[in-house]
């Protein structure tokens, strides 16, 4: 089945669309990656989104408005997908949307949502959506999130050892795997890019939105208290599974850490929220006792990040999933191409083990095409889930 799956992160730069050949041959999943397409959000759309997100106040008209206007741009983005990447041929798309909020208190998630009315995508192109994915897993009692952890899990699974999987999002998260099938753990390790982002748009006056390779980071010098104070929020203490998002990392949330401080040169700030990423990524990664560390996601692209990062690992390897086959800048919208495949076919999304759900979830909504809908025939095949995803080409 040839799937594209769509994803915006908690970033919020630009949508992703990336289109994958996915069959179930016996007790694996094989992915052929076809490429990836993305598109930056309309200034203004992008604008409306940030002004909406929290601990900003905002409006129901608001909120239907940036529905309707993500699913438009989504959808753009997913009929450009099926022509640049699929022939014009691709028969599923798997779509994230775009979270605007993730509840969560008392290690409990209650409820999340995402933007991207689904039905603009599949009157532009004419395919089946599946939409809305973490519901369901938040309904089982789980965090909904990180949904990754299917991926990881299945695709790192009888490596040496124990291998982390990490994404360097907005916020980062990991996924355990343990070799010799013992069970896997996922969770939100806390920032990854969202608080560096903040802070530079703050410090620029929004002449920037984010740290160029770097670049501030480089220059500047971690300011020791500032990071203690970081350090002492108590969502890194917290027992995993656990999630968190935007709605406590925030430019808010930086300025109270840093008042009373005096002035602080920017790239000091900048800096220092960098090494905060690191260090909170790094004590995940030593209370694993991992032997590799496989990153993926936007911090990926930032030096300083990589290299602060490598220091707070000392000696556990850090490589990006591009040297085992998947695109590092690809893989969270190839993750959701996957889900999207298996939710068609009658197949769980989630491992309990990483998101804390009471049993597996076959996740989200299905929006049909322009043919109605018309799910994959069920086999035996289709009725087996798999325990293993190999990358080909």
């Amino acid at each position: 089945m040839r799937v594209i799956g769509l994803m915006s992160g908690t970033s919020y730069d630009a949508i992703d669309a990336a289109a994958a050949d996915l069959e179930l041959a016996g007790d694996r999943l094989v992915l052929t990656p076809l490429g990836l397409v993305s598109a930056p959000y309309e200034e203004g759309l992008r604008a409306a989104l940030s002004a909406a997100l929290p601990p900003a106040p905002t409006t129901l008209r608001a909120v239907c408005e940036l529905d309707t206007r993500i699913g438009q741009a989504f959808a753009a983005l997913a009929v450009r997908a099926d022509r640049e990447l699929c022939d014009g041929r691709a028969e599923l798309i798997g779509s994230h949307g775009q979270t605007v909020y993730h509840w969560v208190g008392e290690g409990r998630a209650y409820g999340t949502l995402q933007l991207g009315q689904p039905a603009w995508i599949a009157e532009a192109t004419g395919r089946p959506v599946v939409s809305d994915l973490r519901t369901r897993d938040i309904a089982a009692g789980g965090q909904g999130a990180p949904l990754v952890s299917v991926v990881d899990t299945l695709w790192l699974r009888g490596r040496p050892g124990v291998c982390v999987a990490l994404n360097l999002g907005g916020i980062a998260n990991v996924t355990v795997v343990p070799d010799g099938g013992g069970e896997p753990l996922a969770y939100d390790t806390g920032p990854g890019n969202a608080l560096i982002d903040a802070a530079v748009r703050h410090l620029t006056d929004g002449r920037l939105d984010r740290d160029e390779d770097g670049a501030m980071a480089a220059r500047g010098t971690v300011h020791g208290p500032l990071l203690d104070r970081l350090l002492a929020e108590p969502y890194y203490a917290r027992p995993a599974p656990k999630t968190t998002g935007k709605e406590l990392f925030h430019l808010p949330y930086l300025r109270a850490a840093l008042a009373g401080l005096g002035p602080l040169p920017a790239d000091d700030v900048v800096a220092t929220v960098t090494e905060l990423t690191a260090v909170t990524v790094a004590d995940a990664v030593r209370s694993a006792g991992a032997g590799e560390v496989v990153a993926s996601g936007g911090g990926t692209r930032n030096p300083a990040l990589l290299a602060a990062l490598r220091r707070a690992l000392g000696a556990v390897p850090l490589r990006t999933s591009d040297e085992l086959g998947l695109p590092s800048a690809a893989k969270e919208a190839y993750a959701f191409a996957v889900l999207g495949f298996l939710s068609a076919h009658g197949l769980a999304g989630t491992v309990p083990a990483c998101t804390g759900a009471r049993h597996p979830s076959v996740l989200g909504s299905i929006t049909p095409g322009r043919g109605g809908l018309r799910l994959p025939p069920e086999t035996a095949a289709a009725r087996a889930a798999p325990v293993r995803l190999e990358i080909r080409g």
